[in-house]
């Protein structure tokens, strides 16, 4: 595990404790998406990552950081390529149908950065538009995460009230 920020929220922290969980493999490009999540996010939560070896690897181990009971929400960052054989649909559909059943299941907001390009060359081309593209996925599910959490403690409030 690494800490991207400082210690754990207390019981009396309002910052929300977030979980960015990251595939390795491509981590060239997938590495921009925690970047660009954690500028967006900046001082509005606290952040630990955490790595895994392939996109594969990420719904066991959100679901492992979401039943821990720790965090608010995880972020999962992957990048699953069409190296023109089946393996890429069948990644890309376990990898996202296997969050969206950790959130439904934990009642933890799972929010995806994983990206599954139809066309990927290892091209000094197309990695640098994907480095740039994840930059600004991070930005998005930051503000997703954020906003997500935000409706969701007004529901709370409306609950206790």
């Amino acid at each position: 595990m690494e800490s991207e920020s400082s210690s754990l929220p207390t019981s009396s922290s309002s910052l929300p404790a977030i979980a960015f969980v990251q595939s390795c493999w491509h981590r060239d490009i997938v590495d921009q998406a925690r970047h660009g999540f954690l500028a967006e996010v900046a001082d509005r939560a606290h952040v630990d990552v955490f790595e895994v070896p392939g996109a594969f690897e990420l719904p066991l181990h959100a679901r492992s950081i979401a039943e821990s009971g720790r965090f608010d929400a995880v972020v999962a960052a992957g990048f699953v390529v069409d190296g023109g054989i089946y393996r890429h649909e069948f990644v890309a559909d376990a990898v996202i149908s296997g969050l969206m059943r950790v959130q439904l299941d934990s009642g933890v907001p799972i929010f995806s950065s994983v990206l599954t390009p139809q066309q990927f060359h290892e091209s000094p081309t197309h990695v640098d538009f994907f480095r740039h593209h994840m930059v600004e996925k991070g930005h998005e599910v930051a503000s997703a995460c954020l906003r997500t959490l935000e409706a969701r403690a007004k529901v709370v409030a409306l609950a206790g009230s």
